[in-house]
């Protein structure tokens, strides 16, 4: 069997994604769009266990699994999915002296995600995730645990 399309390209396909989540967050730089594509997986990573987690990875282009997955500690028990602002908070966090993540991060992010995802099978994975998952990965407000 050959390489799959998805290894051979996976430089391009994140080039790609990471431009278009550079244009949906209206930042200047690529790497001003990698923290803040960091940032956000890492907020909606923080609240997942480990096997939900890599049923979500499963679902991303394999640069942004690879960042999804990297230097996570599994041990650490999930925080509860809390307000959008908060979440933004802690996506501003990352490299915080270097950080250009703008009020709708984890919008714009999510925006851009969803043009390279199987989106049929990225909302019915997210179904299985816990309350908020969805509403994480539609930009909206979530409700208070």
């Amino acid at each position: 069997m050959p390489m799959p399309n998805e290894y051979q390209r996976a430089g391009e396909i994140f080039d790609r994604f990471l431009e278009d989540a550079r244009v949906a967050l209206d930042l200047t730089t690529r790497n001003q769009a990698y923290t803040t594509v960091q940032g956000v997986l890492l907020a909606f990573r923080r609240r997942l266990t480990a096997a939900e987690g890599l049923r979500f990875a499963n679902e991303l282009p394999a640069v942004l699994r690879a960042i999804f997955v990297k230097d996570w500690d599994v041990e650490v028990v999930p925080a509860p999915f809390s307000s959008l602002e908060d979440m933004t908070a802690e996506v501003c966090s990352l490299r915080r002296h270097h950080n250009f993540s703008p009020v709708n991060a984890i919008e714009g992010v999510a925006r851009a995600l969803r043009a390279h995802v199987d989106e049929k099978a990225f909302d019915a994975m997210l179904r299985t995730l816990p309350e908020g998952a969805v509403a994480f990965w539609e930009g909206g407000e979530q409700e208070d645990s």
